[in-house]
Parts: C-alpha cells; structure tokens; sequence
C-alpha cells in the first residue's frame, strides 16, 4: 500500500488537504514562510535536485516548500551535481566536503536544509562555515533524523553499502540515486549545540513526523504510529533544529 493511502487511512485529516498534523517538513518550513521576507537571501543547504518537491504529490506542500520567487534569491549548494538540475534554486554550486562554502561572509538570511545534517563528516567544520555565510541574526534550520530514534539506530545497524537494497523494501517509492552514506556527527541536540557553538541561539524540536519505515503495510503503519505516540521526546525519529546566529558575532577572534 503506498504512503498516500496509508497517510489518509491513519490520519484522517489528511483527506481534506493531503497533509497530516505530523508532517515535519511542513512544521519546518511554515517556521521558515513565518519570518521570509521579499527582500532575502535564502541558501539551500545540500539542496540535491529538489525532490522533495519534484517527487512530492501534495499540492499545498509543493508551494511551501518552493521558496523561489517568494524571496530575493534562493541558492543551492550540494556535494551532488544533481543539484545543478534543481528547478527550484535561481543558482547552484557543486561544493565539496570539509571545504570552505563558495559565498563571502554575511550572505544569506536564511539557510535550511531538510535531512544533510545526518551525512555530515566534520559537524564543526560544516557549522562553522553555515555560521560564516549567514547574516548576523539569521536562521538555519535544518530536518534530519535524532540520533537516538529508531530511524538512525536502524541506519547504524544496517552498513552503508546496503542501504539501497534495503530501503527498496522499506520503502519502494524511495530513488537509489536520494541515498547516501550516514554519519549522524551532528544528530543530537547536544552535538548540534556543541558544532554551533555556545554564542548561537540554538532550538531543538523533537517530532514523531509520519511513519517512514512500514514496509507498505498497515499493521506495521499502525504500530510505528502508536511507537510514536508513547516514546519519550529524546527517542523520537526526528529533530528540527534553528539556529539563530548572535547579531555581535565573533569571527576568527573579531566581532562583527
């Protein structure tokens, strides 16, 4: 059974709009369409090549999520070329791991990445540089799994070079070429506090979002909603976190 019938089944409200009161990315990026302005600069932290609104069914989240044109500029950056196919970025890059970002100091209003943290190698080095980049009193916000939900301690178990394979029967809808290897160096409150540093604003929202990994079956649809009705705030499948960088911010041993 695919992802849509089983989201209407188990969240009846889903029928009305297509989307459930659980839907992470749509929390994520109604904080982010709360505070956008015309006049801002937005970079897409591994942006890839846009599928979460390619690939994506639901009218109204395809809207939220398209930031282009709702603000000054959007930009992409991404390991992957993909990313310079995403249709919803005015400019792309193709960066590489633990390098400097290609933009000046200062350059974006608001940074988001949804589901990169988790694939990160160097946490302090990647945050420092998004810090870097992003205007002083800027947002980064940033979906990605918790470290100690069933999602990541799953992923952990399971080596990387299986990940493909096994996700075809996780979760069929899922494209080979959107999975990349996991390090979850930046997957817990604490890590994500530690790599921004104690001079940023840093929230930390813990959210069940709808089951990932059910197989397309109903019972087990079911019972991971239920899992997530009961566990604790800390062992939930996903964190949200923003990251509001100090207007006085101390770079390189300077205050700007």
């Amino acid at each position: 059974m695919d992802a849509l019938t089983l989201r209407r089944r188990f969240f009846p409200e889903s029928n009305v709009s297509g989307v459930s009161h659980v839907d992470a990315g749509v929390a994520m990026f109604t904080q982010i369409d709360a505070i956008l302005r015309p006049t801002d600069r937005v970079l897409d932290f591994g942006a890839g090549r846009g599928e979460h609104i390619l690939d994506d069914a639901i009218e109204y989240r395809k809207r939220l999520f398209n930031l282009r044109g709702r603000c000054a500029h959007v930009e992409g950056c991404d390991v992957d070329e993909a990313v310079l196919t995403n249709p919803f970025l005015d400019h792309a890059v193709v960066i590489h791991p633990n390098t400097r970002l290609p933009y000046p100091d200062d350059s974006f209003d608001i940074i988001f990445s949804r589901f990169v943290f988790e694939h990160i190698q160097d946490s302090s080095s990647a945050a420092g540089e998004m810090l870097r980049v992003l205007k002083p009193g800027g947002l980064i916000a940033a979906l990605t799994p918790n470290r100690f939900g069933y999602i990541a301690l799953a992923a952990t178990v399971i080596p990387n070079k299986f990940h493909v394979r096994a996700l075809r029967y996780i979760q069929p809808k899922r494209k080979s070429i959107d999975v990349f290897p996991t390090k979850y160096r930046m997957n817990s409150s604490g890590a994500i506090k530690a790599a921004f540093g104690d001079g940023s604003e840093v929230y930390t929202q813990f959210v069940s979002g709808e089951p990932g990994y059910h197989f397309g079956k109903p019972f087990l649809y079911g019972i991971f909603k239920y899992l997530h009705k009961i566990l604790p705030d800390r062992l939930q499948p996903l964190i949200i976190a923003y990251i509001r960088k100090p207007k006085r911010y101390a770079q390189a041993g300077l205050e700007v």
